[in-house]
């Protein structure tokens, strides 16, 4: 008899051990009026629909019956969806780990447009779920049967005022509504106070959206009036029901829409307040594997694509905070390793560093050019391809810019050609007549400006101060007026700052 290797063993036991663990679930469907085709088992991750990832499958048998058993020891929960394979018929229900339920589910024929095909095709509508060893879901179909007839309340509300012919009658309907929109709310804090800590009690919870408080709010003083009290109280008590340590919470379709009306509306556009939240949510989530994960994807994401100058800051901070400290656990070796490298080639130009050094022969003079011994008060960094389509535009606007108002302000341009032959890269620059510029080139490519400046396209435009440090990156000359007439503005308003304390003493 051959024996086992180490490895095989190891591995035997392991499936031993996997067979003889509790299921993540059981549910038991049944189905009368389908038979014979196949039924997927749907999670949500964060978002809303069409957002769905397959987690299951089984046949529906000609007695309609289906039978699902979950093996995944990570399992935590959600609201999970049934779906028919042919995709007319779905329900949501609720799944918690080590459930065994049973699901009767009846159903009736309707007819609904085929927007695909531009026909009618027949598909089933559900009447009726009946649970069994799931008080839950029991409730969760009540608060489902409460939401439609809510709906329907909302929709008379909505006639009403199309309907109302003064300001007296749309007044007094919105009146009305306003006082029914409250019934929902009471629905859920009554239920999350009959059963706190249950799946649909958090999810009731994560929903929650701040009442500012009514009335008149003033400053310390008692008499000025507080104008961002508002604000500060709706964002200061955002987060206050969601439960940041509940996975189950991630395969809702809560998180996504919160996350992204939190950062993008209530949080301050800037790469220190960034960050500043974001530390304080990944606290929150600090010990969970799905929310933590969840959070730190989303904000990475977030800033990583975000349009905001300076936002490459924060993704530097990500990574060399979370990331390289081991907080990722999800990544492999070499996909921490893309990040690592990512946030090394931002980091040396984020704004506020001094640039780095480029000593580069000037493609007219020959002579050695040393960016940052340009005596300037602003010296701009323009980085550009002469073939390239977008910097055949961008350049002489740029130089139109230069010519009728950057000039005056004390702007500086150097200029690195990124590619091209010496008699390309100076046809471009006298056709255009950029010669009133430091045009540097690179023909030994010996320079590596490409990493220290993060030049993956062109034209790359920074702006630098008299000192050298990075005041604007990625630019173009329809914004590089406005950000020196902001940096001339904060300038003097520091110096008037300065002179005023000097003054008080």
């Amino acid at each position: 008899m051959k024996k086992l290797t180490i490895i095989a063993s190891l591995f035997l036991m392991g499936m031993a051990q996997l067979s003889m663990a509790a299921d993540a679930y059981q549910i038991h469907l049944k189905m009368p009026d389908t038979n014979d085709t196949m039924i997927f088992l749907l999670h949500y991750y964060g978002k809303n629909r069409p957002t769905l990832f397959k987690v299951d499958s089984a046949r529906i048998d000609k007695r309609g019956n289906a039978e699902f058993k979950g093996k995944d020891p990570d399992f935590v929960g959600g609201i999970y969806v049934m779906l028919l394979s042919n995709r007319t018929c779905d329900f949501e229900f609720l799944l918690n780990k080590g459930d065994n339920i049973s699901m009767n589910v009846k159903t009736s024929k309707i007819t609904v447009d085929d927007a695909e095909k531009k026909t009618k095709i027949e598909a089933l509508k559900v009447d009726k779920i009946t649970f069994s060893n799931s008080p839950e879901n029991e409730r969760f179909e009540e608060y489902v049967d409460f939401l439609k007839e809510y709906a329907e309340t909302e929709k008379k509300f909505e006639n009403q005022l199309k309907q109302a012919k003064t300001a007296d009658d749309t007044a007094a309907v919105r009146k009305e509504a306003i006082a029914y929109s409250k019934k929902l709310t009471n629905y859920r804090r009554t239920y999350e106070k009959a059963h706190p800590g249950t799946l649909l009690a958090n999810i009731f919870n994560a929903m929650e959206i701040p009442e500012v408080p009514e009335g008149p709010h003033y400053l310390e003083d008692g008499k000025t009036k507080d104008s961002t009290f508002a604000y500060h109280y709706y964002k200061s008590h955002y987060w206050d029901g969601f439960n940041f340590q509940d996975d189950r919470l991630i395969y809702t379709p809560i998180y996504d829409s919160r996350l992204e009306e939190y950062m993008e509306k209530l949080v301050v556009s800037w790469p220190d307040s960034v960050e500043h939240e974001s530390d304080i949510l990944l606290a929150k989530a600090k010990g969970t594997k799905d929310v933590f994960h969840y959070t730190l994807w989303w904000l990475t994401r977030y800033v990583e694509n975000s349009k905001v100058m300076g936002m490459d800051e924060a993704f530097v901070y990500l990574v060399e905070n979370y990331y390289m400290k081991g907080d990722a656990f999800w990544l492999t070796n070499d996909e921490l390793k893309k990040y690592a490298e990512r946030a090394q080639a931002i980091a040396p130009n984020v704004i506020g560093n001094i640039a780095p050094e480029i000593v580069l022969p000037n493609v007219i003079t020959k002579k050695q050019e040393d960016m940052l011994a340009e005596k300037a008060k602003y010296t701009l960094l323009v980085f550009y391809s002469p073939t390239c389509g977008h910097c055949q535009k961008e350049l002489p606007e740029l130089d139109s810019l230069y010519r009728a108002v950057l000039k005056a302000k004390g702007v500086k341009v150097y200029t690195v050609a990124t590619e091209g032959e010496e008699k390309t890269i100076t046809d471009f620059l006298n056709k255009d007549k950029l010669t009133d510029w430091t045009n540097t080139w690179n023909p030994d490519h010996t320079s590596d400006y490409h990493n220290k400046y993060d030049v993956y396209s062109t034209p790359t435009i920074y702006l630098l101060d008299e000192k050298k440090i990075i005041r604007g990156k990625r630019l173009d000359h329809s914004n590089l007026s406005g950000l020196i007439d902001m940096l001339e503005k904060r300038e003097k308003e520091k110096a008037k700052e300065k002179n005023s304390g000097k003054t008080n003493q």
